[in-house]
This record gives structure tokens, sequence and C-alpha cells, in this order.
């Protein structure tokens, strides 16, 4: 019993020390995420006064106007609600456009993410001293915007459906090269050991060992990216880049009388984005479910 207490009496002061130590990281923890917030809540409050400041009205004074255009295409959505199903099948064909844009992209897109991941993949490059070189690629190619590239492109291929197919391929190339690159670094080695034991060239390494383990997760990711890109194609439309947005992009310029074109519009994008993306998650859940 006496030594028990005793061992108790020697613990207590490592038992404290390691208490206060804790403590204090806690306190300093706490008192670095302070200045944190403090410091992001300053930095908002300056960007937002300089904001308006610049800003060619007042935003406190235009926020009260804010619900006045969505209460006009309302408005005039329901007076015209006869005409609704007509106009979207007017614009039908620009939605097909549309999502042919997302769908094409889609595809170039991720067939040179696949080759760029597994390019830029520790223990599966086939040139492991350009791995940063493919890895910046990537990284430029998923920096620049969408509508940065179309404007460039539209400027010198013209307007229509090519230039938004290259933007939104161009950015989709780096984006799912990223997330394919870390799909790929979970993927096991024991095939690729096995194949490359047996004379299997880098390709043949490549489909045979690591295609079928990533496979299920580089089509999640794609599909995914298809519901991205629909609504880029349909944003890129407002610079001249064709589809629905470009349909859209006339509707408003038209003014007050024509809002029942844009409310057609509005509801074909609202119905396919819905619709494409219980379907693609339907997909991604069956297979994430089966890796």
């Amino acid at each position: 019993m006496t030594d028990t207490a005793l061992g108790r009496d020697t613990e207590s002061p490592r038992l404290r020390e390691v208490r206060d130590a804790y403590a204090a990281m806690t306190r300093t923890k706490q008192m670095y995420g302070g200045i944190v917030l403090l410091v992001f809540v300053a930095l908002m409050t300056s960007g937002f006064m300089l904001a308006d400041s610049r800003n060619a009205g007042g935003f406190w004074d235009g926020i009260l106007n804010i619900f006045i255009f969505p209460g006009e295409v309302v408005s005039e959505a329901v007076e015209k609600a006869a005409l609704l199903p007509a106009l979207m099948l007017k614009f039908f064909p620009s939605l097909i456009e549309t999502v042919n844009i997302a769908a094409a992209s889609t595809l170039v897109g991720a067939l040179l993410a696949i080759v760029l991941s597994l390019l830029s993949t520790r223990g599966l490059a086939r040139f492991p001293r350009l791995i940063p070189l493919f890895r910046r690629l990537m990284d430029i190619s998923r920096a620049v915007p969408e509508i940065v590239i179309a404007l460039v492109l539209i400027f010198v291929l013209g307007g229509g459906p090519v230039p938004a197919m290259i933007a939104i391929a161009f950015h989709t190339t780096g984006a799912l090269g990223k997330l394919f690159s870390e799909v790929n670094e979970n993927a096991s080695m024991k095939p690729v050991e096995g194949l490359a034991s047996v004379g299997a060239s880098w390709t043949q390494r490549m489909l045979l060992g690591v295609v079928p383990q990533v496979a299920p997760n580089w089509l999640s990711y794609a599909l995914l990216r298809f519901e991205i890109n629909i609504r880029a194609s349909a944003i890129l439309g407002f610079v001249g880049a064709g589809g629905i947005g470009y349909d859209l992009k006339n509707a408003f310029s038209w003014g007050q009388g024509r809002y029942d074109a844009v409310a057609a519009i509005f509801i074909l994008l609202f119905l396919t984005i819905v619709f494409f993306d219980q379907l693609s998650g339907h997909f991604r859940n069956k297979l994430v479910g089966k890796v």
C-alpha cells in the first residue's frame, strides 16, 4: 500500500508536466486559430470595402433590388405559361449541342488525363525524371479558367462549339489528371512487378496491372466531371461558344417581353442538370460499391 502511494507520488510530477504541456499546446493552438480568424475577417472586410468603393453603384443600395429581375422573369413566365412547352422544344437542339460539347470535352480530357496521370505517378512513371514536368502541365491546365481559354480560341477560330470543347477539355485534363494520379498512388504494385518479371513493356504493365485496379474510380470521377462540364458549356455560350448558353444570352438581350424564353431555357437547364446528376450519381454509387 505504501509502495503504491509512493509510486503515485513519484509519477504525479511527470503527469503534471504532461498535463501542463498539453494545456500550453492547446492554448497556443487556440491563439494561432484566433489570429488566423482575425486576419481572415480583416482581409474580407477590407476587400469588400474596396470592391464596394469601386463598384458603379453601391452594394447596400443595390442589394434591395436583387429580386426585381427574377420577379419579372417569373411573373412573365406565369403569364405566358402556355408558350413554355413550345419554347422548350425550340431550344432543345441547343441543349443537345451543349450536352455534346460536355460529353466530347469530358472524353478527350479524360483520355489525356489518364496518360498524364500514369506518367506523373511515382513508381509507375515511364520517365521518372520528367514527373515534375508532367505535374506542372496538369497544374497549368487546371489553373487557367475555361472562359479565358474559350475567349482566346474564339478570337482565333471564331465562335461555335469547337472553342468551347477545346477549352473545357483542356481544363478537364488538369482536373482529372490530378484526381487520377491520386487514385494511381493507391494501386497495388504486385501485378506490375509480376508483369515486369516476365518482360512486359511499360504499356502492358499499365494496361494489365494498373488500369483494372483503378478504372472504376477513374470512371466515377469522369462522370462527376461530366456534370461540371455541362454547366461550364452552358456558361461558355455567353461568350459566343455556342450551345444553349448563347440562346440564353440572346434571350436576356431581348429584354422585358421575351423573358418567357429565358424561363424556358432555365427550366431546360435545370431539368438536364438534375437528370444527369441523378444518372451519374447512380452509376458512381454502383461503381464505388464494387471497388
